[in-house]
């Protein structure tokens, strides 16, 4: 079963992380939310820390020093969900923007070869899947790769790329046959700087505008026949599009934490300003029994902690090597939903300081949106819900 309380080392870290939050990342908040697409210097500090790492192999003749199966240790998922929480309550487009910890380095851990985890594991890397005519459905991508010698040949475009102007390489989702469907779509490492490939633009954006989202170009792009993640066989989709899919049931709990996190922000500012006003908020009175300002709080409260607990949920089950795609949807389903609606009601209870660039309440609105949005909007993550539940394929049911 799964514990509700944290351990002493959890809490420690939480305080830790939301004082790094409180003190650094605050402070600076508004100012890369006007100066968009700058880069923020002082997060060079996390550059060298080894945000994903993979467990080092036992060498030959060494004994087994655990029972436990070999892997992440156990709780460094939920760990990692209740940093994310406490980083996005000072802001979510600066901790989209760490350095080394983009959504193509979780792919890389996921499925790359232990040659190719040394090669570009320390790196930053973007990961490029949507393009203009395939969002939702990662499966319809259209960009191609042909095999020309001891090279793999890319084109096509990708856009809404997030950190796609700072990271080192990106991770690129393009099919080697089109006629074999999502069994034929790979994942490929791109460098940079290889001829070919252009970032063709940056977007100007609602929210987490302190955060770069830019737009790919490949126009015959080639790199070399070992940059192909996992298996370049068709038939193999363990390692390829299915493979890759599944670094989303790991990621898709971390954006919920997001919506935590910024949720979070709104309702603790809106408290403060209600108990400024000399409403004190009492958790005993029969809630049929209280002002609507405080009824609509109280509930939000309510779909806060449910958001919380699926997310942990979720998170726990991956640390303990449960398969989690329904829990890990439902996460994300709820928070970036709830999430959405938490810091809108906020606004709107703050009335002009809702409004005001005063203070942060406005632009918490603005950033906690992307969280319903990106790794799967939150109507893909209730197909992928009544999917498990129903029993039903993504052929039976789309």
């Amino acid at each position: 079963m799964i514990n509700l309380e944290m351990t002493e080392k959890m809490i420690q870290v939480k305080n830790g992380i939301n004082g790094m939050a409180k003190g650094m990342l605050r402070p600076i908040s508004r100012y890369y939310d006007e100066n968009e697409h700058m880069y923020p210097k002082e997060l060079d500090m996390f550059r060298s820390l080894k945000i994903m790492s993979r467990p080092k192999k036992k060498k030959e003749g060494e004994e087994k020093k655990s029972d436990k199966p070999a892997g992440k240790k156990l709780g460094s998922n939920l760990a990692m969900v209740i940093m994310i929480e406490e980083m996005c309550w000072g802001d979510l487009g600066l901790l989209l923007s760490m350095p080394n910890a983009g959504l193509g380095n979780a792919a890389i851990l996921a499925v790359a070869t232990d040659e190719q985890f040394e090669r570009f594991g320390g790196k930053w890397a973007s990961m490029a899947i949507t393009e203009p005519g395939a969002g939702s459905d990662s499966g319809s991508i259209t960009a191609t790769a042909r095999l020309e010698g001891d090279e793999w040949v890319l084109n096509g475009e990708k856009i809404f790329v997030t950190c796609a102007e700072r990271c080192d390489m990106a991770v690129v989702w393009a099919t080697v046959d089109k006629k074999a469907g999502k069994a034929g779509i790979k994942s490929f490492i791109v460098e940079r700087d290889r001829p070919g490939f252009k970032l063709e633009k940056l977007e100007h954006k609602l929210g987490i505008r302190s955060n770069d989202t830019g737009t790919y170009v490949l126009d015959d792009c080639r790199i070399p026949k070992e940059n192909i993640l996992g298996s370049p066989e068709v038939k193999q989709t363990s390692e390829g599009f299915k493979g890759v899919m599944k670094t989303f049931d790991n990621t898709r709990p971390l954006v919920a934490s997001m919506a935590l996190g910024v949720s979070r922000a709104a309702l603790d500012f809106t408290k403060e300003k209600i108990e400024e006003r000399g409403i004190k908020l009492d958790y005993e009175k029969n809630p049929n029994n209280v002002s609507s300002l405080e009824k609509e709080f109280y509930l939000m409260e309510a779909n806060h902690e449910a958001m919380r607990l699926l997310t942990w949920r979720a998170a726990w089950m991956m640390d303990n090597g449960e398969f989690n795609n329904l829990e890990a949807s439902m996460a994300k389903a709820k928070s970036g939903r709830y999430g959405t609606l938490i810091a809108q009601k906020c606004c709107d209870l703050l009335g002009p300081l809702g409004l005001s660039c005063e203070n942060l309440a406005e632009k918490w609105m603005r950033d906690v949106k992307i969280t319903d949005i990106f790794e799967g909007t939150g109507q893909i993550q209730h197909l992928i819900v009544a999917r498990n539940v129903l029993g039903f394929s993504s052929k039976q049911l789309k």
